[in-house]
């Protein structure tokens, strides 16, 4: 592969090209009409307009950009994440116009994107599964019927859902009429497809995914564990590798039930195997991300290794270099999800201009972002700003270290979850390893931020006095 497309935005769009840069490989950006001077744009060696500010007059149309990348001569494509990135009828029109898709083939996002289907797929490997039914249900009687026999609480859930859309905690037998409806309506709203199934909610479960690495010859490896249990609304905000929960014996067992899952779909490329695992240590398969994910740089810092990279391989033949037993991590890495929300209003997006954009830097700190100083967060798309992850020998040493990122980042003209990720990381039962996917629900009370902004606020005063008066005694010196 000479050139490459990225068929995303921000962040994750400049992000691949980098990879791709060091490859020698040439590479395309997309745009919409707002992004038109945004970094990933003008770092690309080419870029190309494909439509208005909407993602669905823009980076949805999968045609346009198709035509845009034949036009270029492009010999491959990568979706990123979002958007695009598990559209199977995109992956197949690519590599039948003859270009690269660098992902999993159209059958395996096909299946995977389905949850039933997973669930099909993967039930030969007998790998531990969530009690429920395996089929669509949309009869709100024998949804009633089903949940009585699998026991309450249920879950029901969108059967192409991801990202919580679709999807309803259910506690007593008088609540799953309303709760169906409700899933099903937002289901179809979302994904276009109003089916749901239903499940044995487990009620304090910790959310781990495996991250897998699948060639074209038939070999398939686990890159370990990432721990992503810190949510709000069924979305991860912070994540982290390895897990502090998971002994070798367990990693392994996961980890072998990851590269099943993978083989039981013909998978090829970079993927995620999704896990509950509950207050006992029995995990169950979730489902599969058939993509790079977002929180996929705290995977590189432990292993050393470019998962943009090895795609890009992998996409082009190659063999993967080496053999399972041979894959070591070393350290603890954590990621921060920084999101122009406000955590104090229910996490609710907080678009605006970025008036002080100021980004942190040391060793051990890495920052994954696609805005600067001026530009506006638009309505249009995710709120996420960044994506801050350090690293350190150990998981003490990258809390802390993440602590200190925080607080050197600056940014102002809109609300953000740098507070909320101070948060959790100053946390005891953060701290200790004890929470789970309810700590937004157990542990938080937006009136805890106060404390911290007027901390925050405190030291920024400090630090411009201190400043001026060095300023002072500069001009006064003769």
């Amino acid at each position: 592969m000479k050139k490459i497309l990225i068929a995303n935005r921000g962040e994750i769009a400049l992000r691949i090209m980098k990879s791709a840069r060091e490859m020698g490989i040439k590479t395309v950006a997309v745009y919409s009409t707002i992004d038109r001077n945004a970094p990933h744009v003008n770092f690309a060696d080419e870029a190309v307009h494909i439509g208005e500010n909407p993602s669905n007059q823009s980076y949805l149309i999968g045609d346009r950009i198709i035509e845009k990348a034949l036009e270029l001569q492009v010999d491959g494509i990568h979706p990123g994440y979002g958007f695009l990135s598990e559209n199977d009828e995109f992956s197949k029109a690519v590599e039948k116009n003859g270009m690269i898709f660098i992902g999993p083939g159209h059958e395996a996002i096909r299946t995977m994107g389905d949850k039933l289907a997973a669930k099909e797929a993967v039930k030969k490997y007998d790998i531990p599964m969530v009690p429920g039914i395996d089929e669509a249900v949309t009869d709100v009687e024998e949804a009633k019927k089903i949940a009585k026999e699998i026991g309450f609480p249920v879950l029901i859930k969108a059967a192409a859902g991801g990202g919580g859309k679709g999807m309803r905690i259910v506690d007593s037998y008088d609540q799953i009429e309303e709760q169906m409806e409700r899933a099903i309506s937002e289901a179809l709203s979302a994904f276009g497809d109003g089916s749901v199934f239903i499940e044995k909610y487990i009620t304090s479960p910790r959310h781990i995914e495996f991250q897998i690495l699948a060639d074209n010859h038939g070999n398939i490896v686990h890159l370990f564990e990432r721990e992503c249990s810190i949510q709000r609304r069924h979305q991860k905000v912070i994540e982290e590798a390895p897990s502090c929960v998971l002994d070798a014996e367990l990693r392994k067992k996961m980890g072998e039930s990851a590269t099943l899952v993978a083989k039981s779909c013909n998978y090829r490329g970079a993927g995620t195997v999704e896990f509950l695992l509950d207050s006992e240590m029995n995990y169950y398969f979730l489902e599969m991300n058939t993509r790079l994910q977002v929180e996929h740089p705290v995977t590189e810092f432990i292993t050393g290794l470019d998962l943009v990279k090895e795609q890009i391989k992998i996409a082009r033949g190659e063999k993967l270099s080496w053999k399972q037993n041979e894959i070591r991590f070393k350290g603890h890495s954590i990621e921060l999800r920084v999101y122009a929300e406000d955590p104090q209003n229910n996490f609710l997006p907080n678009v605006g201009k970025l008036s002080v954009y100021q980004i942190p830097k040391g060793d051990g700190i890495r920052l994954d972002d696609g805005y600067r100083e001026g530009m506006d967060i638009p309505i249009y798309y995710d709120p996420m700003i960044s994506k801050l992850i350090t690293y350190g020998k150990d998981r003490n040493e990258a809390i802390q270290l993440m602590i200190k990122a925080i607080d050197m980042y600056r940014i102002k003209g809109v609300e953000t979850t740098l507070s909320f990720g101070k948060f959790v990381c100053q946390h005891q039962a953060f701290v200790q390893g004890n929470f789970d996917t309810h700590f937004v629900k157990t542990h938080f009370n937006p009136d805890d931020l106060k404390e911290i902004k007027d901390e925050e606020a405190g030291w920024a005063a400090l630090l411009a006095l201190k400043l001026h008066h060095e300023e002072k005694n500069i001009l006064r010196t003769p």
